[in-house]
């Protein structure tokens, strides 16, 4: 792999954040890879985003309405998860909300691979907030579809102030924010049996995906090994 190419960068109470490309190993010299990192551990790359697509597809095929539909994108990363959204043609709004000032101008700037193809679809919406805030609180809106990718996972967080989104009392309140129908999908970048227990508990339809993937540039390594959570519907129990 080439080095990287630091572009964009900016400090946070989690760390420094910064955005680069590098050039694509056995790629040409126009082949680009996006990546964020934190303090130097890599947290997404443009090289295979599988699951954070699939997050998309896989609730959306969940989902038994016809549309129109509006979905909810906890955390706009690289983008992958609300481009996913926007490719099925019930989607009628994606809703993108991102916690820090600077990746919304990195977004709107141009600086990450997909800005132009979705700053320029309708449907998408880019939003200042803070993803967990307003799911723990009482809904002001509902979305058909909530999809959360920020934290690495649920024992391995961000930061703890989204410790409460991962129990029972949270998922709780995170259902209100959608109908009885709606889906609720969150990305991990492992499993995690407690919190699969949680969605079990408060949700009529939990489920659990796992999504391996290889590194494409390092064919010859171990898979990565992904899990993405859904829940349907309300439990009796909670109803």
């Amino acid at each position: 792999m080439t080095e990287l190419e630091i572009t964009q960068h900016q400090q946070t109470d989690v760390g420094m954040i910064y955005l680069g490309q590098r050039g694509v190993r056995g790629g040409g010299p126009n082949d680009k890879v996006s990546e964020i990192y934190i303090d130097g551990h890599l947290l997404m790359s443009s090289v295979s985003p599988l699951s954070e697509r699939r997050l998309a597809s896989s609730a959306l095929a969940l989902h038994p309405g016809t549309g129109p539909l509006t979905v909810m994108v906890g955390g706009s990363g690289l983008g992958y998860t609300a481009q996913a959204a926007l490719a099925d043609p019930r989607v009628e709004k994606v809703v993108v909300i991102e916690a820090m000032d600077f990746v919304i101008d990195w977004m709107t700037a141009g600086y990450l691979p997909l800005s132009e193809e979705l700053t320029s679809d309708p449907r998408f919406v880019l939003e200042r907030g803070d993803v967990y805030g307003q799911l723990l609180a009482p809904p002001t809106r509902k979305f058909d579809l909530v999809l959360v990718d920020v934290d690495h996972a649920p024992n391995d967080r961000l930061s703890p102030a989204s410790e409460p989104f991962y129990s029972v009392e949270g998922q709780r309140r995170v259902a209100q924010h959608v109908p009885r129908d709606g889906v609720v999908g969150v990305w991990s970048a492992h499993d995690d049996d407690p919190f699969a227990a949680v969605m079990a508990e408060v949700y009529a339809n939990s489920q659990r995906e796992r999504v391996l993937w290889e590194d494409l540039e390092q064919p010859e390594a171990e898979p990565y090994d992904n899990t993405l959570f859904f829940g349907v519907g309300v439990s009796q129990n909670d109803s």
